[in-house]
């Protein structure tokens, strides 16, 4: 007896995926063009963990107006301060970049109190909870570790699909997992979104969800060309058709875990939640239209002889009576 929870789709469906693969790879292509495009030409809009900058986190007595905190912080010349709501409505973060001339922590204390003077009002005062300094350097240095750490995992996977299924399996994900993030990294460069670290730990965490997603389709793939007489094609078809009903399921139940975290997380992890949330979209989707049929077309072209099992050693054989 098939449970439901289980089998959300059955395991004889035969969507014909790979017809459409010429479509999928070109819409494919076009985001992550547009994507690249944002981010070449707009930018991302970098927190201040990467830029540098103050960190203000203050209570007032009652709920306070967010816009009108961000306008008396302007006219007080904090042009550049960002204002967002964390825990309940009495609480604000306050980020500001850093002044000319500003190296150390030791301009804090003056910042402070210009900021309280200038977010409070007569009838709703303002009391700091937090400050805190990041340094312009200590930013280019987290910006640098981020990248660091993004070429790792990139090798680091490229290493292991190649150990474990055969290269043209290993590009085929790499160029899958990018093109996921870079679809999300898009997405925060295009809209203006504050990328901070926590997005970043975002795009690290898509990236593992999008390879383990695409490593369960290959898995299957590798299974059925050793197991069934067909065309490349059909084979790679009826193993997307195969892992649909997990591939959904998963990715379902992982986007309500991020959703919660974005409902209920506040204000400091808006950005990795959003982050996560596209991703599992966007790894669902290229785990389905992008990963399979990348081994179709060119020099990633699978074929059966690609993934029969290796014949054994001449040695071996050799010393047989």
């Amino acid at each position: 007896m098939k449970l439901f929870p289980l089998h959300l789709i059955p395991n004889d469906t035969n969507f014909n995926f790979m017809r459409l693969r010429w479509v999928s790879l070109t819409v494919a292509l076009l985001l992550a063009a547009v994507a690249v495009g944002a981010i070449a030409f707009k930018g991302f809009n970098y927190a201040l963990d990467f830029t540098g900058g103050t960190v203000v986190e203050v209570r007032f007595d009652r709920p306070a107006d967010v816009d009108g905190v961000r306008e008396r912080l302007n006219a007080a010349g904090f042009t550049s301060a960002q204002v967002q709501t964390f825990g309940t409505g009495k609480d604000l973060l306050i980020r500001l970049q850093p002044r000319a001339g500003q190296t150390s922590s030791g301009n804090d204390n003056t910042t402070v109190r210009e900021v309280l003077a200038a977010a409070s009002t007569p009838d709703n005062a303002a009391k700091m909870l937090r400050n805190e300094f990041v340094g312009p350097q200590v930013g280019k240095e987290l910006a640098l570790n981020g990248l660091y750490a993004l070429i790792f995992v990139v090798v680091g996977f490229l290493i292991y699909i190649s150990f474990r299924f055969e290269w043209k399996f290993a590009v085929a994900a790499i160029f899958t997992t990018l093109h996921d993030v870079l679809i999300v990294a898009g997405f925060f460069a295009l809209t203006g979104r504050e990328f901070d670290l926590t997005v970043l730990a975002g795009l690290l965490s898509v990236m593992g969800f999008s390879i383990n997603d695409t490593i369960v389709v290959f898995d299957r793939v590798r299974e059925n060309f050793r197991s069934l007489r067909a065309e490349p094609i059909e084979i790679l078809n009826r193993s997307v058709n195969q892992t649909l009903s997990r591939t959904i399921i998963t990715s379902f139940v992982a986007f309500l875990t991020v959703l919660a975290l974005y409902l209920y997380g506040g204000g400091s992890l808006e950005g990795m939640a959003i982050s996560q949330m596209l991703g599992i979209v966007i790894g669902t989707i290229s785990s389905i239209f992008v990963a399979c049929p990348l081994l179709t077309i060119w020099f990633l072209k699978v074929t059966k002889q690609d993934l029969l099992p290796k014949a054994r050693e001449e040695a071996a054989l050799a010393r047989r009576p």
